[in-house]
């Protein structure tokens, strides 16, 4: 058994061929939590989802999930999965796929009866648990596919685009849905491109980049504020001297953007300033949207 982490990665990394597809995948994962995992299309997000899951086997390094190398059948019968581009039998209706996808799990079939219509209801598909699931449109089809990760009650599900083709509503749906399970302890592993929504239920993102994770970013109220710093003027070696109290985002005549590192103060930056000599005409506080942060980490690069 490993560690606190439901999640833990040191150094993983998988090359095919001649081509580098995972260069170092080093997270931590906590219990309970929801994660969003961001980056560029061909980044490694989806090669990097199967070495957690165990579908393919790193070239080097190390993980552990629910506190057991990677692959371990034991961690698997406690998680769940939802693929982008998922594909059930068409011929079976929602009652049935979600029956034959429980007993796989083990799911006892006296637990299931109850388990299956509790979780149509909750997707919005209760009326349509005996239609074929070739009449389901796409958003249906999604909704349908998600109830199947949590079918188990399992203690970690990995999503990959979850809202894959739903509509506004669909979208607040499953939302709701995600944030109902998190508050049950179940641990979210999320790959979204629609930021907006990773940013509405994740506690906590890693940017990929090129197959390395470059950074990891706190979401949650109260982390990692962002200032705008209005000076009488900017010495030469100030941006330099400041890369003690975070990052300096960007710089427009004598304003400067910093997101102040983990554990450090406005008010104590502010003294700093001021100690320095310098005329601090503003420090205004600001909050960037989860799309800004990711074009800040991962730039403009387009798959």
């Amino acid at each position: 058994m490993r560690g606190t982490w439901i999640i833990e990665t040191e150094g993983l990394r998988k090359v095919f061929g001649d081509r580098v597809a995972v260069a170092d995948l080093t997270l931590q994962v906590a219990e309970g939590e929801a994660f969003g995992f961001l980056g560029p299309n061909g980044a490694g997000k989806t090669t990097a989802l199967k070495m957690l899951l165990g579908l393919i086997r790193p070239t080097a390094g190390t993980g552990w999930v629910l506190g057991r190398p990677l692959g371990d059948r034991h961690a698997r019968r406690a998680i769940g999965f939802l693929p982008e581009g998922f594909a059930f039998p068409d011929w079976l209706t929602a009652e049935e796929i979600l029956w034959f996808h429980g007993r796989l799990a083990g799911v006892d079939p006296h637990r299931l009866r109850r388990r299956i219509p509790e979780l149509l209801e909750r997707v919005g598909l209760a009326a349509e648990a005996r239609r074929p699931f070739r009449t389901f449109s796409k958003g249906m089809r999604q909704r349908l596919g998600l109830a199947q990760a949590f079918l188990h009650e399992p203690r970690l599900v990995f999503l990959d685009e979850p809202t894959s083709g739903l509509d506004p509503a669909g979208r607040i749906l499953v939302r709701d849905f995600l944030r109902e399970q998190k508050a049950r302890g179940v641990t979210i592993f999320l790959n979204s491109h629609l930021l907006s929504e990773v940013e509405r239920v994740c506690d906590r993102v890693a940017f990929i980049k090129a197959g390395i994770v470059v950074e990891t970013m706190d979401l949650r109220a109260g982390e990692a504020a962002t200032l705008v710093l209005q000076l009488g003027r900017i010495p030469p070696d100030l941006e330099a001297e400041l890369q003690a109290w975070g990052d300096v985002l960007a710089r427009a005549d004598n304003r400067l953007t910093l997101r102040l590192a983990p554990g450090r103060r406005p008010a104590d930056l502010a003294r700093w300033i001021v100690g320095q000599g310098l005329d601090l005409e503003a420090m205004i506080p600001q909050r960037l949207s989860l799309e800004e942060m990711f074009l800040q980490v991962v730039g403009m690069e387009m798959g």
